[in-house]
């Protein structure tokens, strides 16, 4: 018996329109991307926020490996999918022939997930190790002491005159503004004097818990260029004024942070020190808190 010409022909129609849905979904995937005005950069970070220092753009470089690895993954899945469904559509009312097995293609499916799996931790230890490493010999070290609800930043190398640590606290009244250069490694030193809090910059992409009878400790270094206020938070639920517990990290060229090291050594307020340097006296990025409200009181 010949073919049915209307079967063909509805055969040839079914292709047709999805190979017009294959290319208007493609065509529309472009448009949104060009009437996005993303540049590539943005394009490429795939959502990741940027960041500051080398450390981030080491995980930036890992997220979008990562990526366009699970994309890769996920294009070839999906045309298998679609292949599977256009080349193996039913014909007919005949019982297709029945595979029990394919004994190579099950290992491949079953080896390549194990792959892919092991170069992502690879790389990922990699990444890791980078952003955790501390040099025996930091460019500046920076002591940090959280408490309810508030920071204080030393500088444990650069002493008063006094012989005391120079350095700044956070009030009701006032944001501690925490003066760092760029283009130098500085090494964090974190205590708590009560619970745990977390010190978190989020344009460092990182953070690390403050923890009572612990030291922790973390080094970045802040690439030059970005010179800027940033906002800094407690991230560890800690209390009635958490939400509140915020600070500004303030990075300076290297030139002025020697003067605003010198200023603090010589009796100068963290306010009129910043002011020597040209720089805004107060916190731009956040504002104190107000302690006169009432606790919610437990119902």
């Amino acid at each position: 018996m010949g073919a049915n010409p209307s079967a063909s022909a509805e055969r040839r129609s079914r292709r047709s329109r999805a190979g017009r849905i294959v290319a208007v979904t493609g065509i529309a995937g472009a448009s949104a991307l060009l009437l996005s005005g993303c540049s590539t950069e943005e394009v490429l970070r795939f959502g990741w926020p940027k960041g500051i220092t080398p450390q981030a753009e080491q995980m930036m470089d890992l997220w979008t490996g990562s990526v366009i690895a699970a994309l890769a993954v996920g294009v070839f899945v999906w045309g298998l999918i679609f292949w599977a469904v256009i080349r193996y559509r039913k014909k007919s009312d005949e019982l297709p022939v029945q595979t029990r097995f394919n004994l190579p293609i099950e290992i491949l499916y079953t080896a390549v997930p194990f792959l892919i799996i092991a170069v992502l931790f690879y790389y990922t230890a990699i990444v890791q190790t980078y952003v955790d490493k501390q040099k025996a010999n930091p460019d500046v070290t920076v002591s940090v002491v959280a408490f309810k609800w508030n920071w204080q930043f030393l500088y444990p190398e650069e002493l008063d005159t006094d012989r005391q640590p120079i350095g700044t606290v956070g009030s009701t009244e006032e944001i501690p503004v925490l003066v760092v250069p760029t283009g130098q490694r500085i090494r964090f030193v974190e205590t708590s004097n009560d619970v745990i809090h977390s010190f978190w910059v989020p344009a460092l992409l990182f953070k690390r818990d403050v923890v009572p009878g612990r030291t922790n400790s973390f080094e970045a270094t802040i690439n030059s260029g970005e010179e800027g206020a940033y906002v800094g938070r407690c991230a560890e639920l800690c209390g009635t004024y958490h939400a509140n517990m915020n600070f500004e990290l303030r990075a300076v060229t290297p030139e002025k942070f020697d003067q605003f090291i010198e200023a603090k050594k010589t009796g100068a307020s963290t306010h009129d020190a910043l002011q020597q340097i040209g720089e805004s006296p107060v916190a731009t990025t956040t504002t104190p808190f107000n302690t006169d409200r009432t606790a919610r009181q437990p119902s």
